[in-house]
């Protein structure tokens, strides 16, 4: 694995990209998070590590495919998937501000950015079987802060509620 900190000098590896826009379009009727980046040649088989420096918008859904599109073209988008699984990465795996390390794969008409690691593994939606339904209804979601009581008990000392904070993803139908 690349180290993107640690090419020499005080320079950044030119292996490390910061992204210029995250936002929301259609492509081929599917509202898409697209993460733009600077343009130039992405070559096959080179890791690059990629930093989402906006926020996410906030018209993105969680279960939004995300892509990268090159140099502000918006035309040509390629899909973010996960190195491990090979499935598309929806919007409850990305977050501003954070690194991911992608290796990018082309054949002789397009390509994919698969990310070998940063994404989040875990989406409160999973699809319940193929081929999906079309009639479903859709759920929209939102993310809220919820503290939650966790109580910890040590059999030599008195027993502790600790309170801590996550994120909880709520249902809207």
């Amino acid at each position: 694995m690349r180290n993107c900190n640690n090419c020499g000098g005080n320079r950044l590896c030119p292996r490390f990209i910061i992204s210029t826009a995250i936002t929301v379009i259609t492509v081929d009727g599917t509202d898409t998070l697209v993460i733009d980046i600077p343009a130039g040649a992405y070559n096959n088989g080179e890791t690059y590590c990629i930093i989402t420096a906006q926020s996410i918008p906030t018209t993105a859904t969680v279960t939004m495919p995300v892509a990268i599109s090159i140099g502000g073209d918006t035309t040509t988008v390629y899909p973010l998937v996960n190195a491990c699984s090979c499935l598309q990465a929806v919007a409850c795996q990305v977050s501003a501000r954070t690194r991911y390390k992608v290796i990018v794969q082309t054949n002789t008409v397009g390509g994919v950015f698969r990310a070998v690691c940063g994404l989040r593994q875990y989406c409160a939606e999973v699809l319940a079987s193929l081929p999906v339904d079309a009639t479903a209804t859709a759920t929209t979601f939102s993310l809220r802060n919820a503290a939650e009581a966790i109580e910890v008990v040590n059999p030599k000392k008195t027993t502790k509620t600790i309170t801590t904070t996550k994120k909880e993803v709520i249902a809207n139908e």
